[in-house]
């Protein structure tokens, strides 16, 4: 209500302003009149006066394109194939911020292709970047499926790996992460990506565990003498 009333306070002092400023006779202000009316009236139906205001702080960066991801979702497991379409334009979509419609834009193809694990890895993918990390259901719901489609597939077990540490599962990470590497061969570059990535795992979860340690209790868990 606040907001209608202001609004209609400064279309006064418009109307007032114009009519001084341009010498007009009140008798010849219809046509001002019904301009300012006009507004008003379009202002109560759209506008939405009583909605809480949310400060815009300079310099927030908004959802920004992963262009490495895409590459490396290109690099281990997608080739030219029926799924190409959907995810170029899936990432076009998420390369201008719209990471709604970058997971919606895959949907077709899946309706289509329900057994393409790649669709369902870039729909996993897409999920993680809108809700910027937060492994949600839907999320988790995909790269599980993308798993039933290609067990054994390298990238639904590398995504859904990165997936579950980027959400802070480091224990499911690391458990599909090694069981990834074990399965490739020894001198692939990405096992020995995956090796790294898994020691990194390993450090973050002692230094977890460590700070969940109860007080008076020694490094080895043994009561503190």
């Amino acid at each position: 209500m606040t907001g209608i009333v202001i609004a209609l306070l400064l279309a006064l002092v418009t109307g007032a302003a114009v009519l001084l400023g341009a010498r007009m006779s009140v008798r010849h202000a219809a046509p001002l009149a019904a301009a300012l009316m006009f507004g008003l009236a379009g202002y109560a139906w759209q506008g939405s006066p009583a909605m809480p205001g949310k400060p815009v702080k300079a310099g927030v960066a908004q959802i920004r394109f992963d262009e490495e991801l895409a590459k490396k979702r290109r690099e281990i497991g997608e080739q030219i194939s029926r799924a190409t379409p959907f995810l170029v334009m899936s990432d076009s979509y998420a390369s201008r911020g719209e990471t709604r419609d970058a997971a919606n834009v895959l949907l077709p193809g899946l309706r289509k292709y329900p057994d393409d694990p790649h669709l369902w890895v870039g729909l996993g993918n897409a999920l993680m970047a809108h809700t910027n990390g937060v492994m949600t259901p839907a999320a988790n719901y995909a790269f599980r499926q993308a798993l039933a489609v290609q067990p054994e597939g390298v990238s639904p077990n590398y995504f859904y790996g990165l997936a579950l540490a980027e959400s802070g599962d480091f224990d499911g990470a690391r458990a599909v992460w090694l069981k990834l590497a074990a399965s490739l061969p020894e001198d692939a570059g990405l096992r020995e990506e995956l090796i790294r990535n898994v020691a990194l795992l390993n450090a973050l979860i002692r230094r977890r565990d460590a700070g969940a340690q109860p007080e008076g209790t020694a490094q080895s868990g043994n009561p503190a003498p």
